[in-house]
């Protein structure tokens, strides 16, 4: 999963912001690098970041979205928490929804997702956990208490193909998110595709002494190649020639796959 952000605060510094034209000469390029999905957002989620109304998502995001639909193959993600948005973009041509609350900051978007057949990824987002959470304060009881109440709201909507998604970043101490990726393949009990996001992230930064996120290229490698070793789905990338690279051989050691 490629990322295309519409918005003028990415944390990672890669925004079009209100370039829509841009966007299908960056997409065709991050296909030919080997992104199988891209995922277009509105809205920063770096720590800190304001929110941005469902109005103006839908004005940076789903023109990059109309221009997308008609021009490549691969699946197209809406990155959003609103149903709103969702409903414009899954018009528009997208196929996923990627919400980082899991459903929680807005139920409806459950319902959207249902009614245009999409698939889901639920993220657990543990800047905002549920009111009941493990006592215990365990990594993967934290993720999979989190993650239940969207899980189930999914299911009750008719939300067929869901996709979970850690959380990566989102809440967690340096130590936290070290436990989650070693315990990564303990979230196959709940038995959902999972996908992970790590790219160029703060902890990663940390662990490299304060590495720039222009800096951090290996250490996004290093947890690519450790979320797929457990057994991760989708990797949602910045840098994607270099990390198809890392998935390709990964997956030829690990899953026997040669494949493209």
């Amino acid at each position: 999963m490629a990322v295309i952000n519409t918005s003028p605060d990415s944390f990672s510094g890669d925004g079009i912001a209100d370039d829509p034209a841009r966007v299908l000469d960056l997409a065709q390029q991050l296909i030919e690098h080997g992104a199988d999905i891209i995922d277009v957002g509105g809205e920063s989620t770096r720590p800190g970041a304001a929110p941005v109304a469902p109005d103006e998502q839908i004005r940076r995001a789903v023109p990059a979205i109309e221009i997308l639909a008609g021009s490549v193959d691969v699946a197209l993600s809406i990155d959003t928490t609103s149903s709103q948005v969702a409903a414009a973009a899954l018009s528009a041509g997208a196929s996923i929804v990627n919400d980082t609350s899991g459903t929680l900051a807005d139920p409806d978007i459950a319902a959207v997702a249902a009614s245009y057949r999409a698939t889901f990824v639920a993220m657990h987002n543990q800047r905002d956990v549920p009111a009941t959470r493990p006592a215990n304060n365990d990594v993967i009881d934290l993720i999979v208490s989190g993650l239940s109440v969207g899980l189930t709201r999914l299911s009750d909507a008719g939300v067929d193909d869901v996709i979970i998604d850690p959380g990566f970043g989102f809440g967690w101490t340096l130590e936290q998110n070290l436990e989650l990726l070693r315990r990564l393949a303990e979230l196959h009990v709940l038995g959902l595709p999972i996908l992970i996001g790590t790219s160029r992230k703060g902890s990663i930064g940390k662990i490299l002494r304060d590495r720039s996120v222009e800096d951090r290229l290996w250490g996004t490698a290093a947890t690519v190649a450790q979320s797929i070793t457990a057994g991760t789905d989708i990797v949602r990338v910045h840098d994607v020639a270099a990390m198809a690279d890392v998935a390709r051989v990964v997956d030829a050691i690990v899953r026997r796959s040669t494949a493209r």
